[in-house]
């Protein structure tokens, strides 16, 4: 057997690691890599589409930066927050500078990084299975991640393999399908089961005012109150194992994040309400800078004072700099002007691409469905701004994509 190692190989390489990395959940590592990758894939030209992306978040990171010279703020925060506000920019320029050096086997290179990452997932839950005997919800998610966005866009594609006329054999689609299938569902996480969700929905063309979009919508409201009101009265119980852990975080997600009034002495209410927490400890101390801030933001390095100490992680902490919720931390760092600059972030997904290419019409349908889906992760998980999201480099990637099909 000739095995046969593509001119672009170097290109694919980093294109996997800038993915594969940040599944490490490990910051430093993650941006030192992303910004290796971005130096060593720059090219000549870019274009009004990719500037039109990254351009909303330099304009929030400078407001920010801007208005922390009017504080005194620790080195440290100011830096952390430097490398959190540019984390997008770079992923966005990542995968638009990969896909122009490796486009003849652009998809190809999307599915088979997803398959591999989907691979270590399962063999790392089922090494914890075999050797530690994990067995809880919150076991499996501890030692094989929390969620994987990247897995539930390259599910979707698959779903969806002849909208974007990929090369592949029925047995080959449904053998992808399976594993990274069965790898997301792994993960337990309740946003994307949504994110999937959202993207079939997407990819089908229902957000699109129709008679049949209204249907499935209506179709979707009803089983979701029907889950939900089952969920309910089976009342799963707060410190429950296996499948009942997972359905007491769908019985308290409507709370979660929207709670308005939260016991601070109550350890279950404030626990399992603590993103909620978060934003009202935001708005308020904001709030009480005046109106220059609420305008302006409190600037980088700026914290919010939580009033008690927390467990984040490994980490004991009173004052966060960075928190659960993008629009929140939009919201801290640059006010309600970077704020409404960030919007259009989202904006931008559901501006199509006029053409007459089916591929590129599809494309389209998967921006529609990322902008859709920004609005819930923004506000659960901080959208393109999380430690370990690499939707930046796909939506890059996509965009390139997108137009040399045009050129």
């Amino acid at each position: 057997m000739k095995i046969t190692i593509p001119n672009n190989f170097f290109y694919q390489f980093i294109f996997f690691l800038c993915i594969a990395i940040p599944y490490l959940d490990h910051f430093e590592l993650t941006i030192s890599t992303w910004t290796i990758g971005v130096l060593v894939t720059i090219t000549k030209s870019y274009s009004t589409s990719i500037l039109k992306i990254t351009i909303p978040f330099f304009i929030v990171f400078f407001i920010a930066l801007f208005v922390m010279f009017f504080h005194d703020y620790e080195k440290y925060y100011i830096i952390r927050d430097v490398t959190y506000l540019f984390k997008p920019i770079i992923g966005f320029f990542i995968g638009y500078q990969i896909c122009k050096r490796t486009l003849q086997n652009g998809f190809k290179l999307l599915i088979n990084t997803g398959f591999i990452i989907a691979i270590i997932h399962i063999s790392v839950v089922l090494f914890a299975v075999v050797v530690y005997g994990i067995r809880t919800v919150n076991d499996i998610r501890e030692y094989g991640g929390y969620f994987s966005d990247y897995e539930v866009y390259i599910l979707a594609i698959l779903i969806f393999h002849k909208k974007f006329q990929l090369n592949y054999t029925k047995k080959q689609i449904q053998l992808l399908i399976a594993i990274i299938g069965f790898s997301v569902f792994l993960y337990l996480a309740r946003t994307n089961f949504l994110q999937l969700l959202i993207l079939v929905v997407a990819m089908k063309g229902y957000f699109k005012i129709t008679k049949q979009s209204i249907l499935v919508f209506t179709s979707i409201i009803l089983l979701s109150i029907i889950g939900y009101s089952t969920v309910l009265y089976i009342n799963p119980k707060r410190n429950g194992e296996g499948i009942e852990a997972f359905l007491y975080k769908i019985k308290v997600a409507p709370s979660e994040t929207f709670k308005t009034k939260i016991k601070r002495d109550d350890y279950k209410d404030f626990n399992d309400h603590y993103r909620a927490y978060e934003n009202i400890m935001t708005v308020r101390q904001v709030s009480k800078g005046g109106i220059v801030d609420v305008i302006f933001g409190k600037g980088l390095g700026s914290r919010i004072d939580l009033r008690q100490k927390v467990y984040l992680g490994d980490m004991e902490l009173r004052f966060i700099s960075i928190l659960h919720n993008g629009f929140m931390i939009v919201f801290l760092k640059s006010g309600l002007l970077g704020l409404l600059i960030f919007f259009y972030t989202i904006y931008f997904f559901f501006k199509k691409r006029k053409s007459n290419n089916e591929l590129i019409k599809n494309i389209n349908l998967l921006f529609i469905g990322t902008g859709v889906f920004l609005i819930l992760s923004n506000w659960v998980f901080l959208g393109f701004y999380n430690l370990i999201d690499t939707k930046t480099i796909l939506v890059g990637f996509l965009i390139c994509y997108r137009e040399k099909i045009i050129e």
